[in-house]
């Protein structure tokens, strides 16, 4: 599977969607203390993004402990972070259809408890990103991030995976295992990919838990539902969710667009191990990577 460059004149407005989600990536992590509602965190780390004149490229992802991904707090969630917490920081940002996807975890509380954890997703994602090249195999940034992992005595989630990224697609078709031997595909220059190692003391499996508050749309909307399809021109087929729908109409038109919806579960730790994750965008070049959401 090949990738889609981006071509020279469009990567500014990639690297600043970049910058953008690191900022809010790291601003999600600052406000991860005990105590703090988790509506809120997702909420300041959105309203960060639009303030910067860009749009959330999918709700804040705020998983927890054995949560490894797609948990985002509803209008109704007053669920507060407890000491000791890991909490994974997703976040995404989007100038005109071009994505940043960028992630860290973070122990609430400051404490030492699953620092190891903490520090094998550091460890992946650089070995991960050392390991891209123009044409290189994808099964090499594999390799690195479980070899990553595996020194720490933790397992790389399986059925996790980086990918390639293109406009107004978070998910471009292209993965990039956390384990080696389940791709054959090469890298090109000047694609965008996410490099995104998930490590956990469990089994390194994950199954589907309850609704996460994320949906998307699997394909557009007729065109006689005016207020449908101006939610769809809003989203198009990025992930969003219930709390971005505000007005009335808004609301009853998600309704009864429902059959259009991918909906997304919180993915679980299959044996309810701890998780931690990390996350950068990289452009593919022709001797190596260059990370776009460092933090500046």
């Amino acid at each position: 599977m090949t990738g889609a460059p981006v071509p020279a004149d469009e990567l500014a407005g990639w690297r600043q969607a970049a910058r953008i989600a690191a900022g809010a990536r790291e601003l999600g992590v600052r406000l991860a203390v005990p105590g703090a509602r988790r509506r809120e965190i997702a909420e300041a780390i959105e309203a960060f993004v639009r303030e910067r004149g860009a749009e959330p490229a999918f709700p804040a992802n705020l998983s927890r402990n054995h949560e490894a991904a797609h948990y985002t707090p509803d209008d109704a969630d007053e669920e507060r972070l407890n000491v000791g917490d890991l909490l994974k920081v997703d976040v995404g940002a989007h100038l005109d259809g071009a994505v940043a996807d960028t992630a860290d975890t973070v122990e609430v509380g400051g404490g030492q408890r699953h620092a190891h954890l903490v520090a094998a997703v550091h460890e992946a994602l650089a070995a991960g990103v050392r390991a891209v090249r123009a044409d290189g195999p994808v099964d090499d940034v594999s390799r690195a991030v479980a070899g990553a992992i595996h020194a720490r005595g933790l397992k790389p989630i399986r059925d996790l995976t980086g990918h390639s990224i293109e406009r107004y697609v978070l998910h471009a078709g292209k993965a990039i295992p956390n384990v080696p031997g389940l791709s054959s595909d090469r890298f090109e220059e000047g694609e965008i990919v996410a490099i995104e190692p998930f490590a956990t003391n469990g089994e390194g499996r994950i199954a589907n838990g309850p609704f996460g508050h994320i949906v998307r749309f699997r394909r557009p909307p007729p065109a006689d539902d005016a207020e449908l399809g101006r939610l769809y021109g809003r989203f198009r087929t990025l992930p969003f969710t219930g709390r971005w729908v505000r007005t009335p109409p808004e609301r009853a038109a998600l309704e009864r667009g429902r059959r259009l919806l991918q909906t997304y579960p919180v993915f679980l730790e299959r044996a309810g191990g701890l998780v931690a994750q990390a996350e950068h965008t990289v452009r593919v070049g022709a001797t190596g990577a260059e990370v776009l959401t460092v933090a500046r």
